[in-house]
């Protein structure tokens, strides 16, 4: 089934992409707003606040993930660009059918799998930084923040590492927002991207069944739940979704913790150097603080008054999961930016309930060996003078994301 796709600028407008990146001033002013604010351009009631944002995430009985309208708009309704209604889709799926869709996806990302990938993360991480060691400035988004996720998920799907570049861009296309008065054009875009990945992975996939690895796509062909397998066709599918989150997730993770490093609160690095068992916690008040514009949509399933307004069956309900990160009744402080955050990782960025990021220990782990890594090899780190944040952003999944981040590096 196609879906209304309701566009960001319809809700929020914006006037500028660095208002967009740091949204705090519009977060401060609906988290003081009614617990659930209608919105008439676009037909949406909106959530900012915390304890409301996680209710609507975990209740399925009165909030549905099955919509005909959505603010999510990754891939193309294509046969090669879309989940369909197949059982590699647990985005607009509700339990119980969600569970068995989720528990075959999960294969891939299991305790075990991410124990075996650990090495192999610290041998890029590693790779990277060596080339970064002879220069006094670097763009930390174009050699580091960038090619790390790109590397990681072309090897995790055991893929040719020459064709790393390839998945960057796919994915880059894939997952662009939607905007009306460009529609068209990106559908366009979409289709073409789809079809070549399909046509790039799919021998792959034939290649594998008959010679397993340890890489995502043997695991998809391995598991089995309640005597259900993945046909080729759906693990072409299911790994565009798994690849595109797992670069773009990870590349803003990184990219944003390097300019709240050096925008921010620049002693954070400094501290964060000082003492190294607090990267897991940095780590933890980025996804809090920097993902912007994190976001979900359910649909009313019944009618219901939960959210303190009069909720009927059908309507479309976006929760701002970046605004309830903000929420002062959770967080002390929020709009700061700080690395000794008693509760930080009670930040919702990856959701909350069924539908919880089945990929936020692979951000985690990636992230965690990154900013280490580095924050053992620089001692200091500084801005480069001159420094345009308008100019070095561009729309993502994710919102306004970090193109281009220069930065005088001291070893």
């Amino acid at each position: 089934m196609k879906q209304e796709v309701v566009a960001l600028g319809e809700i929020t407008s914006f006037q500028s992409r660095t208002e967009e990146f740091g949204p705090y001033e519009w977060y401060k002013r609906m988290l003081e707003s009614e617990p659930a604010v209608y919105d008439e351009g676009s037909r949406t009631w909106n959530v900012f606040r915390y304890e409301e944002v996680k209710r609507v995430l975990s209740d399925y009985e009165h909030f549905s993930s099955e919509r005909s309208r959505t603010t999510i708009n990754v891939g193309v309704d294509t046969k090669e660009g879309s989940l369909g209604d197949s059982k590699i889709n647990i985005i607009n799926s509700d339990p119980p059918e969600h569970r068995k869709r989720r528990s075959l996806l999960s294969a891939a990302f299991t305790p075990r799998s991410l124990k075996q990938w650990e090495p192999r993360i610290q041998q890029v991480v590693d790779e990277l930084i060596q080339n970064m060691r002879g220069s006094t400035e670097i763009d930390i988004v174009a050699q580091y923040a960038t090619p790390l996720p790109v590397i990681i998920m072309s090897d995790l799907l055991g893929v040719p590492s020459h064709d790393r570049h390839l998945f960057k861009r796919w994915v880059d296309i894939l997952f662009l927002p939607f905007q009306k008065e460009n529609a068209e054009e990106v559908n366009r875009l979409k289709e073409q991207a789809a079809k070549e990945y399909f046509n790039y992975l799919y021998p792959f996939v034939i290649q594998k069944r008959t010679q397993l690895a340890e890489d995502i796509i043997s695991d998809l062909i391995r598991v089995e739940v309640d005597g259900e397998r993945f046909t080729d066709d759906e693990i072409v599918r299911a790994t565009m979704f798994l690849l595109g989150a797992g670069i773009e997730t990870t590349s803003n993770l990184l990219a944003n913790t390097f300019y709240a490093f050096l925008y921010d609160n620049p002693e954070v690095y400094s501290e964060l150097r000082a003492d190294l068992s607090l990267v897991p916690h940095m780590v933890e008040e980025v996804l809090r603080y920097r993902f912007n514009v994190t976001k979900l949509d359910r649909t009313v399933k019944k009618d219901n008054d939960l959210l303190g307004a009069p909720l009927s069956k059908g309507e479309m309900v976006i929760v701002w999961m970046s605004a309830a990160n903000m929420d002062k009744r959770v967080f002390e402080d929020p709009f700061t930016f700080k690395l000794r955050r008693d509760n930080g990782s009670k930040h919702l960025t990856f959701g909350n309930g069924p539908h919880f990021c089945l990929g936020a220990p692979l951000a985690r782990l990636e992230a965690n060996i990154a900013i280490r890594t580095f924050a053992e090899t620089f001692r200091r780190i500084e801005p480069v003078p001159g420094f345009q944040l308008e100019a070095n952003l561009q729309t993502s999944a994710v919102g306004q994301s970090l193109s281009r981040l220069p930065m005088r590096v001291e070893l």
